[in-house]
């Protein structure tokens, strides 16, 4: 009801540290009562810049989105955001499991599977974590295909220390500074609300969320991509304008 009620004088809301499922109620109500865009960076923001590292990982290990098997551990507001992005953009092989197993995620099709994470992982591709400290095992990772991709994004404590998961991978990436390859909302959502503002956008659609990770991909060069730098740092100043520009484009 206050967001409700502050929203006729700003151009977007832009949502924060509300956990699931009430941010899935909470950002579906808004979304039906304004006029405005509206966006749960916990969910949108780190969904957009997963994509973005992982077109530009699997560019460097030669895979492809639709054939990849992926395993996320943490089916929250982010994990299901970036399982339901991930299947837009094209993944069609996604397990999702919370703490209670496999996760049941609207319009992604779980092959029938019924074991636990630790067995989804054997041949995985592409590992993305969103959860809690040290889920996955030396064993688990190195049960993984060849040129693998670890994504642990669990902070301050990773689901496994990304030196042991580099001894496996080909690429890692945590959600931490102090490591290469930091998977960070703020990439996102300054460009996005910029973009949505200029377009004198009322709401956000999945092309508008593609294209901002496209444009986040698109900051770190072919001649600059390699294992430890997938994804632009914080601090390029051209990311923000990138992603307004192809966000404005995607909302006309």
């Amino acid at each position: 009801r206050t967001v409700q009620l502050i929203a006729p004088v700003y151009g977007g809301i832009n949502l924060e540290d509300i956990s699931a499922p009430r941010c899935f109620e909470v950002e579906a109500k808004l979304r039906e009562l304004l006029d405005i865009p509206v966006f749960h960076d916990d969910q949108h923001g780190t969904a957009i810049v997963v994509l973005a590292a992982l077109k530009n990982a699997l560019k460097l290990v030669r895979k492809n989105l639709s054939e990849v098997r992926i395993v996320i551990s943490g089916a929250g507001a982010a994990g299901t955001a970036i399982a339901k992005l991930l299947w837009i953009s094209g993944a069609r092989n996604i397990l999702a499991f919370h703490r209670d197993g496999l996760a049941e995620i609207e319009s992604i099709d779980n092959h029938n599977f019924s074991g636990t994470l630790h067995d989804a992982i054997k041949g995985a591709d592409v590992f993305i974590g969103v959860s809690a400290a040290n889920v996955l095992s030396e064993e688990d990772v190195a049960s993984m295909a060849i040129n693998s991709i670890i994504f642990a994004l669990a902070n301050p404590d990773p689901e496994i220390d990304p030196t042991i998961a580099r001894k496996y991978a080909a690429v890692v990436a945590t959600g931490r500074s102090d490591h290469p390859n930091q998977i960070n909302n703020v990439l996102a959502f300054p460009g996005i609300f910029r973009g949505l503002l200029d377009a004198n956008a009322s709401k956000i659609t999945d092309e508008l969320l593609v294209a901002a990770a496209d444009a986040i991909a698109s900051c770190v060069a072919p001649s600059q991509l390699n294992a430890n730098f997938i994804i632009p740092s914080v601090f390029d100043p051209e990311v923000a304008k990138k992603v307004a520009a192809a966000v404005k484009g995607a909302a006309k």
